[in-house]
Parts: structure tokens; sequence; C-alpha cells
């Protein structure tokens, strides 16, 4: 009897950082994606969420019934939700130092096992869209990822402390004689929003580094 997945047992390295910094190599990842702009606060933002689950979970679930499965295929685990985050070119431009969360901009995305191709994708999408009838599944993509070599930590608190993680991550990147590539950054969240209080989170903090 094949086992599931658990990346949380076989990808600790990606994904259960210590609340110290580290350098990772990054391999090339599929994912499926959407992206948006605007504070999370605003309720198209769990809008997003809604529909990159709705299609996890039919990836997920579907084959499970299906005669010809996927090459490759194997039960797993849903991977964890993450995002992709920046300020708009306005904001970039007029930057004080201060960011407005009006002007982020954002991509979600939650990663996909190695058996599902772009193909695959577009079968699984098509299916999850009429039975869900979610407009916004129209918006997910598929792509592959390349983060290459990034600094990562783990940050436990609330988002708004996350500030001062990235400053000890700097830190740690000059030290070792690299260079943070860009402000933009990559967040993993390990814990549920409606579950847990904000000074219990967990969340992967990562940027990339040359």
């Amino acid at each position: 009897m094949q086992h599931k997945y658990e990346w949380r047992k076989k990808e600790k390295a990606l994904y259960l950082p210590k609340n110290q910094p580290e350098i990772i190599d990054v391999p090339d990842v599929n994912f499926i994606t959407i992206q948006g702009e605007g504070s999370p606060a605003d309720s198209i933002f769990t809008d997003y969420i809604g529909a990159l689950y709705s299609l996890a979970y039919t990836i997920k679930m579907l084959p499970k019934k299906m005669e010809n499965q996927p090459q490759g295929y194997f039960d797993f685990t849903v991977y964890p939700l993450e995002g992709v985050w920046d300020i708009n070119d306005t904001a970039k431009a007029n930057f004080n130092g201060v960011i407005n969360k009006a002007d982020l901009v954002y991509k979600l995305m939650i990663r996909q096992p190695h058996f599902v191709t772009e193909g695959f994708f577009s079968e699984m999408l098509a299916i999850a869209k009429t039975n869900k009838k979610n407009p916004l599944l129209d918006q997910v993509c598929f792509e592959t990822i390349s983060e290459g070599r990034c600094v990562q930590m783990l940050h436990l608190g609330p988002f708004e402390d996350e500030p001062v993680s990235f400053e000890i991550m700097e830190a740690f990147t000059k030290s070792e004689g690299l260079s943070r590539v860009s402000k933009v950054h990559r967040e993993i969240y390990l814990s549920d929003t409606r579950k847990v209080e904000p000074k219990k989170l967990k969340t992967v903090l990562r940027f990339q580094v040359t």
C-alpha cells in the first residue's frame, strides 16, 4: 500500500526551517498561481485563496477516482499557501520607507507534485470550473518558478512583526558576503489564520540572494 506523501516530513529543508537565517538552494517547482494587488484585508484576497484551494483539492482528490490516472500519480498532502510580495511601480517611484498596504502587489500560489503537468492542470481546471462556478478560476495559471539561492528563516508571530525578521535575515546575508536581489520576498503560511492566534503564527520568510 502506497503511503501518502507528506511534505512536512519529506521536505523539511524547504518548509520547516529554524527561526534563524540560513542559506538554501531552492529547486525549480511547479505551482498553481493567481495574481492580485491591494491590501490582504480586502475581501478579494480571501476569494483568490478560495479559488486556489478549490483547484488544489480537485487535483488532489479527483485522480483517485480516475481509471487513467496521470503518470507518476501518488496521494499527497496539499502543500501550504505561499505568496510573493512586492509594491506597485508608483509606490516604488515615491518610496519613503513606509509601505501602504493598498500599494501591495502579490502572487499567491500552491505548489503541485511533479506528476501535475500543464496539460493535466488544464484538465483539472476545466472540471473545477464546472463544479465550483468560481469566476476567479479563470485567473489561475500553471507556472514553473525558479528561486535558486535564497536566505530564509521561520518567523514566529504576527505578520506586522516581519520587518524584525527581515532585518535579521539581511544582516546574515551581508555577513555571508551575499546581497539581497530585491525587496521582493516570499512568504509560506504554515498556520491557518482562522484557527491560530497572531502570536503563534508560523511563516517561512525567504528572499533571493546573489
